[in-house]
């Protein structure tokens, strides 16, 4: 299953008994699995008290819809799962669980959602053994300069991203495009759009995978946001609705823009609720350093037809309109991060919000535009404010997730950089 960083988390049965019993039953499972943070360390103060409950299980019913075969594991199913406590009931801080909710909040309106995840990712000459004995210092990037939509120079990188396209591919996953991006090493693959619960599935899985099949090759990858003062790596999320019966209802042909009344509304809750929804999008210490001026992602909130410089960018027409979400960053767990943004754009929905009028310049430099949250410290006190947070999303599921930032906090608070090593050593 998913845990709140978005990582797999979970245990290898053979097929026997996973066929005989647990795909049946479902599977025991501690519940700190959803109460720690990147260290695996858990305490007080989530929805899911591991210390107090004695660690003691829930249940992982098998997703059957979610099997995958990846061919870098031969022999091997990869199936997702669902937590349910012992009586059935499902464990609403599973992130699976929150997109579940908001998924059929739009189901009671006749709407589905579709939605695809675009993510960056780092790649460099060592491998993850030999990165991490040099502390994640001094690393070569797999490419040299700034490659990006390059089909040059990629001696370096290619024969890595190869195999991970390939054996996607041979997975399930529908690739559409791949390109080098801007960094040095950096590399995107984006893969069909699909029903948004599945999107987050193949995201979680492709991920997964790029770092088992680098490990394999003998090489490190990152998708933290921000590795060095370079370009950083986002999840940019393309999200549309639909009706029940596949009508595109984001779509106006009659209106001047090409919108319905119901796009723009959506739109305007993703930018009533942005600040305070951040911290889904942008859940660590790390996730904020790219989110700064001169990094090419947003700082503010506002939207714009085909204008990167926005945090939602409209494109496409007819069936193919769409928002492109540009706040998530590749440490995003898309569960949430998808959830975050069609929670914003039902409260934009039901209470028919107006949209204000489109960016057409350059957003990133405009001092009018309101500003997104510029730390975690921030993002975590909107979110705990948010008076739309608690009615959407419920006390429990707001209390958990806040909880998981101040742990981020805490251990970030407690620990001594390089960057105060130089600045004081000696000087100081």
């Amino acid at each position: 299953m998913p845990d709140l960083q978005g990582r797999l988390q979970g245990s290898r049965l053979s097929a026997p008994y996973f066929l005989d019993e647990a795909a049946g039953d479902g599977f025991n499972a501690c519940v700190y699995l959803l109460a720690t943070d990147v260290e695996m360390d858990t305490g007080p103060g989530y929805a899911i008290d591991a210390w107090q409950s004695g660690f003691g299980d829930f249940v992982l019913r098998p997703d059957p819809g979610t099997v995958r075969l990846p061919p870098w594991d031969p022999g091997t199913a990869v199936v997702l799962a669902d937590a349910s406590w012992p009586d059935g009931q499902p464990v609403r801080v599973a992130p699976r669980r929150v997109l579940r909710e908001q998924l059929d909040r739009l189901a009671a309106l006749g709407l589905t959602a579709l939605a695809g995840t675009e993510l960056e990712f780092l790649v460099f000459g060592e491998s993850y053994a030999q990165a991490w004995e040099h502390r994640y210092h001094g690393l070569r990037p797999a490419t040299r300069y700034n490659v990006d939509y390059s089909l040059q120079g990629l001696e370096g990188v290619e024969p890595l991203v190869r195999r991970v396209r390939r054996e996607m591919t041979a997975a399930g996953l529908r690739m559409e495009t791949a390109r080098a991006e801007v960094h040095p090493g950096q590399y995107e693959i984006v893969f069909r759009y699909d029903e948004a619960m599945r999107t987050c599935d193949n995201h979680v899985f492709f991920k997964n995978g790029v770092k088992q099949i680098a490990a394999a090759e003998g090489r490190a990858v990152t998708f933290m946001p921000k590795f060095d003062e370079g370009e950083g790596n986002s999840c940019h999320v393309h999200l549309s609705l639909r009706g029940t019966d596949g009508a595109a209802v984001l779509a106006d042909p009659a209106a001047g823009d090409g919108m319905s009344d119901l796009m723009r509304h959506f739109i305007a809750g993703q930018l009533a609720c942005m600040a305070d929804f951040a911290l889904l999008m942008a859940p660590n210490v790390n996730s904020y350093k790219r989110l700064r001026p001169g990094a090419f992602a947003p700082t503010g909130i506002g939207w714009g037809r085909d204008n990167r410089t926005c945090p939602v960018r409209v494109v496409g027409a007819g069936h193919s309109l769409r928002i492109e979400h540009r706040v998530p960053g590749g440490d995003a767990n898309p569960y949430l991060a998808v959830a975050a943004i069609i929670a914003a754009g039902l409260h934009g929905v039901e209470n028919e919000l107006p949209l204000p009028a489109p960016h057409r310049s350059n957003a990133l430099a405009d001092p009018a535009v309101p500003r997104l949250p510029g730390t975690l410290t921030e993002a975590l006190r909107r979110w705990e404010n948010s008076p739309v947070a608690g009615k959407v999303f419920g006390d429990d599921v707001v209390g958990h997730v806040a909880q998981a930032a101040r742990a981020e906090l805490e251990a970030f608070e407690g620990a001594v950089t390089d960057w105060e090593r130089v600045r004081g050593f000696e000087r100081l």
